[in-house]
């Protein structure tokens, strides 16, 4: 009879310390949700559809930006921290790249401007490019010089302010239909100078974006309209979610617009290109 009494009153204790170690342990004790998630988050890719080169009576290579500061394009960049399943679009290529192995980073080669998958770099080499060392130079308190300091300053997602993007925009006569294909997608950070001023942007490195999609399509993005509806990147990069500026299209020169027209001029004719793109599938059409 006292043992049981004993072991009654001493069992609000053990309940206590029982759910204290889990909480120091990081387990989970609440739902956060309305419901327990059963969906399997693993997803096929849906395969592109056969396209002959007899069928292709028009093509046309296009290079875009995606500005991350477009509200449209927020996606993309947030969260900044993983939260709810969800990752930032270049935390995702991070992961494949260094921690799965399933992506491979395509250097720019010595020109610095490569974008023809040429160069394939290994998982140290991209390690050493997103934790650059940098040299800054601060105040000697005794002497007052500044004395150069070496740094590992990481990039992060924070860090990535654009997307570029290569693709081919071609007109199937065999089903009618224009496709967009994407071919290559670049994250593109700012770049700076030992004082930590801005001087410009540069791309980090090309993925090749058929590749990127069977990781695409199993991470989420965030759904503003319907959020038990879940989209993944894949989903947002088919059905053209995303706003940008075309900044090249295939030339005999191979040149930018940047390179021949400036200010409001280049806008012009970045716009002029998409239009283009418009009326040679609206003028195929009679109505």
């Amino acid at each position: 009879m006292k043992k049981s009494i004993l072991f009654i009153a001493a069992l609000p204790m053990m309940l206590i310390s029982v759910m204290s170690s889990a909480q120091g342990a990081g387990t989970q004790t609440v739902l956060d949700g309305a419901y327990v998630p059963e969906h399997n988050p693993t997803r096929k890719v849906i395969p592109y559809p056969h396209l002959r080169q007899a069928d292709v009576m028009w093509e046309r290579r296009i290079w875009e930006v995606i500005d991350l500061k477009q509200k449209m394009n927020q996606a993309l960049y947030l969260p900044l921290e993983e939260i709810n399943n969800r990752k930032s679009l270049f935390d995702v290529m991070r992961k494949g790249i260094l921690e799965d192995f399933s992506l491979t980073a395509y250097s720019l080669g010595p020109t610095q401007e490569d974008d023809e998958f040429r160069y394939p770099m290994s998982s140290t080499e991209v390690d050493s490019l997103l934790n650059p060392v940098v040299i800054r130079y601060r105040e000697n308190l005794e002497t007052g010089e500044k004395e150069p300091v070496e740094n590992v300053e990481p990039i992060g997602s924070g860090d990535v302010v654009a997307y570029k993007i290569k693709e081919v925009w071609v007109f199937d006569k065999q089903r009618s239909e224009r496709y967009v294909r994407i071919l290559g997608i670049a994250p593109v950070v700012l770049l700076k100078n030992d004082q930590g001023e801005v001087k410009g942007k540069k791309d980090l490195f090309w993925l090749y974006f058929p590749e990127c999609r069977y990781v695409f399509a199993n991470n989420e993005v965030y759904n503003s309209h319907n959020e038990a509806q879940r989209m993944t990147f894949d989903d947002l990069f088919q059905k053209r979610m995303f706003t940008g500026y075309i900044i090249k299209e295939d030339n005999v020169f191979n040149r930018q617009i940047a390179e021949y027209a400036r200010g409001i001029d280049a806008l012009l004719e970045s716009e002029r290109i998409k239009n283009d793109l418009f009326i040679m599938e609206h003028d195929l059409w009679h109505y």
